[in-house]
Formats: structure tokens, sequence, C-alpha cells
């Protein structure tokens, strides 16, 4: 039997992360190379990946961030074509890329909004995943990490596209655990209000009322994603597959 902390021992294996430069990302990164992994930093800024890299080199590891906007099909491959050369082979892939823009109506959602929405949020991380996934397979083991969002089944008329996007992440993870298993366990972390870049916008009377919606009457802190992502990174999930895991505090 492993002791606990070789369940969460990620030394030698290699971590990608969509959306990795800024918020929960960041966060599962450098979780990632606390404990033992090489991480690639994906983001379309890369300066701010380049800073991320240089936090995780910290503990000793390799990084390599890359410059990747995840509603494009040709980065997402750039991007996985990149991380196979570098490090040989991906163990852990973590779709967190996301995007959710205000729109004034749902009437005046445009084509366009709504195109970049599905291609950020679901498109990108379908396209990454099979190519990822494919290879993970034949090669015996991988762990893939889809990151939805409580929009996927509680959402509000200012997220309506962006929470048809993450549910549907909820179907790629039921499904592909099927078709990548056993070799590849595929799972989904669903966080709720979490105090990120975005929420700096926010106002006080706005973060208390989000307190109040929650059972443990707050908001989620970056860091607070981290136990998820190495549960479902590691060996400390190993019979966990097309599971979709609440991280939202007891939003009610």
């Amino acid at each position: 039997m492993a002791h606990a902390a070789e369940l969460f021992d990620l030394t030698g294996r290699t971590a990608v992360v969509t959306g990795g430069s800024r918020g929960l990302g960041r966060a599962m990164v450098l979780a990632f190379a606390e404990h033992g992994a090489n991480v690639v930093i994906a983001s379309r800024k890369l300066d701010n990946c380049e800073a991320v890299a240089a936090e995780a080199r910290a503990f000793g590891v390799e990084a390599l961030p890359l410059e990747c906007h995840v509603g494009h099909w040709d980065q997402v491959e750039a991007l996985a074509e990149a991380a196979h050369r570098r490090f040989g082979e991906i163990d852990i892939l973590v779709n967190n890329a996301g995007m959710s823009p205000l729109y004034p109506s749902i009437a005046e959602i445009s084509e366009a909004l709504y195109d970049k929405v599905m291609d950020v949020n679901l498109k990108g991380a379908f396209r990454l995943t099979a190519v990822v996934g494919e290879r993970m397979k034949k090669r015996g083991s991988g762990s893939i990490i889809f990151v939805s969002s409580s929009a996927a089944v509680k959402p509000t008329p200012g997220e309506v596209v962006y929470g048809m996007a993450k549910a549907s992440l909820h179907n790629l993870t039921e499904s592909l655990s099927k078709a990548y298993g056993p070799e590849v366990r595929v799972n989904c972390i669903q966080p709720g209000p979490f105090l990120t870049d975005i929420s700096k916008a926010w106002s006080p009377e706005a973060i208390a009322g989000i307190g109040n919606q929650i059972s443990l009457g707050r908001a989620g802190r970056p860091e607070e994603v981290v136990g998820a992502a190495l549960y479902f990174a590691g060996d400390a999930g190993i019979f966990t597959t097309g599971a979709i895991l609440r991280l939202d505090g007891g939003l009610r």
C-alpha cells in the first residue's frame, strides 16, 4: 500500500495546463511543480506564462511557457506538439482556459461572441484532449482534467453561452472516460465563485452577496483548487474516472 505522500507525488511526470498563467490555472501549475511535475504553462499572453514558469522552476522542475489561443484548432495542436517534443510524453492535461464576456441581452449575443465563447471553452478543450488523449491511451496511462463551472448546472441569464459550453464539458468527461479507459482517467472539477483576477472588478456588495449563497459563507481562494487537482492528477485518484467534483463551498 502506498504511503499518503506517494499518492500525491508527481515526480518525473509532465503536466500541461491551459489558462495556466492566472487564477486557478496558476495555482494548479505551481502545485504540480511543488509535487515534482514538469509543467507546460499555456495562455494567450506569453509574458504571463514566462512569469509563472519562473515561479515553477523554483521547485527544481522544468517549465515550458507557451503562447496559445485555445479557441484556435491549429494552436492547440501546436501546443501538444511542442509539449511532446520537449518532454516526450504528457502525463497530466488540465483544460482550464475559459472566458465569459458580458452582453447586453440574450437577443444581442452576436454570432462572433457566441463562436468565441464556444471555441475557447469547448472546441479547444475537445481538440487538445483528442490529440493528447489518443497518445496517452496508446502509451497506457494518463490523467485528463476538465475545469467546468457551477454555471454548467446552475446557469444565470448573464452566462448563457458559457454555461452551455461548460455543461458540454460534463458530457465530454463521461464520454471520453469511456473512450480512453481503462488506460486514461478523465475527470472534471466544477468550481463555483472563486476570487481570481476577474473578481477584482466585483464590488464588496457583490462579493458579500456571493457569500450569502454559499454554505461556507464565502467565495473560494485560488489555492483551494489544489486538493482536487492533485487528487485527479496523481495516484490518489487512481480509481476515479468520469467524475464531476463540485468545488463551490456548497453553492445553493
